[in-house]
This record gives structure tokens, C-alpha cells and sequence, in this order.
């Protein structure tokens, strides 16, 4: 169970990692491979909705996903978009990517190989992973725009879907934690975390909500 003081907590990070856009027309999108099979509905709909022509889901293996998805998390984001209704020739799919910044880079580097034009990205991730994502991609590819999306969920009813609570809270605090220590070693844009975000954070931490910690950093 996880106590009023860290729902709280929580609830602050949630609400700091929604970057509040609105999906529009874009030339491709990217859904960022996770435990979450969200994600891929999530992109499956904007395809269906008319909004891009192309689909990439990128996505390897993690402790987390090894057991939920043992071909891969871009493998079976794709196959539950083709349950969805999207063709398979509209989904690429890269399958080596083990974090975000490989997840931008390498689909990057497929839709060049492909030859396909990119302009704007509608980045699609877990919903408390937005502002990472977004952060990530502006600094590894900058000469496009990059447009969040992610499920339209609160956070009561993201946890019950995932139904791991802990889960959740450890990948809150590990998101923020990169956004704080990331920018220095090149991998994201750097963003002013509020204190208030700092705080909830530090006291999720301290609470023993450390299992997606970068090991040795304490920011």
C-alpha cells in the first residue's frame, strides 16, 4: 500500500512530467518501448486518428520488460498495433534500443536509412516519462519539432492499470532524477526541476522508492 504522503508526492512528479501538448499532424511517430503496452495504443490511435502516415516503436529488453514482453518491447508493441487496426506497412520497428537516448537515436538513424523525411515527431512515451522523453530528443535531434503524447490518465488509474504501485513511484523518481543529472553528461536539453518537484522527489527517495536510480548520484 502507499501511503497518502507519497500519493501526494507522487501526484507532484506526475503532474511535472505531463508537458501539456496537444497532438497534431506530424511526419512520423516514435512510441518509446517500456513495460507499458499504452504506449502503443496510445500511438496505434494516433495513426488511426489520420495524425502521422508512419509508426517506429523502439525498444530492446530491460529488468522490467524481460518477462512481460520475451520478444522484445518493440515486437509486441507492434503486434498489439496491428491488433489495433494499423497495417503492417505503416510500423517500423528497431529492436536494439536499451534506453531513451538509443530510443531517439536509433530511430533516427532507421528513418534515414529508409529514406523518410522528418520534420516533427509526435514522441510518444509512458505518461510520467513525457518531459524525459521531450528533453532527450531536443537534444539528440534538434532540427526536428517534437510533439508529446502519452495516455490521458491520472495517476490513481495509471497505477491500478500497471497494478504495481512501487513500480510506478520507482520509475516517477528515477525520471526526475535523470532530468537533474542528465543534461550535464550530454544526454537531454536541460530543464528547471521547481523545488517543490525536487522535494517530493527527495522524500520518495528517502522512502525507499530507489529502484530506478541511477546508481552513485543522490541528485
Amino acid at each position: 500500500m502507499i501511503s497518502a504522503g507519497h500519493r501526494a508526492d507522487a501526484q507532484v512528479l506526475w503532474d511535472f512530467q505531463r508537458m501539456g501538448h496537444t497532438p497534431r499532424r506530424c511526419s512520423v511517430a516514435v512510441g518509446l518501448g517500456s513495460h507499458d503496452l499504452g504506449v502503443a495504443e496510445v500511438a496505434a490511435g494516433l495513426y488511426l486518428r489520420g495524425l502521422v502516415p508512419l509508426v517506429v516503436f523502439t525498444g530492446a529488453n530491460s529488468p522490467t520488460t524481460r518477462e512481460r514482453m520475451p520478444r522484445g518491447e518493440a515486437a509486441h508493441y507492434r503486434e498489439r498495433a496491428l491488433e489495433m487496426g494499423v497495417p503492417p506497412g505503416a510500423v517500423l520497428v528497431e529492436t536494439e534500443a536499451r534506453n531513451t537516448g538509443e530510443n531517439i537515436r536509433f530511430s533516427r538513424e532507421l528513418l534515414a536509412a529508409r529514406g523518410v523525411p522528418v520534420a516533427s515527431v509526435l514522441l510518444v512515451s509512458k505518461p510520467y516519462e513525457e518531459r524525459r522523453a521531450y528533453a532527450t530528443a531536443r537534444k539528440l535531434w534538434p532540427e526536428v519539432e517534437v510533439v508529446c503524447a502519452s495516455a490521458g490518465m491520472s495517476l490513481d488509474a495509471y497505477v491500478a492499470g500497471i497494478g504495481d504501485p512501487r513500480l510506478v513511484l520507482d520509475m516517477l523518481v528515477g525520471a526526475v532524477q535523470r532530468l537533474m543529472v542528465y543534461p550535464a553528461r550530454g544526454f537531454m536539453i536541460e530543464q528547471d526541476v521547481p523545488a517543490p518537484v525536487v522535494a517530493a522527489c527527495t522524500r520518495l527517495r528517502d522512502a525507499g522508492f530507489t529502484g530506478r536510480l541511477l546508481v552513485g548520484e543522490h541528485s
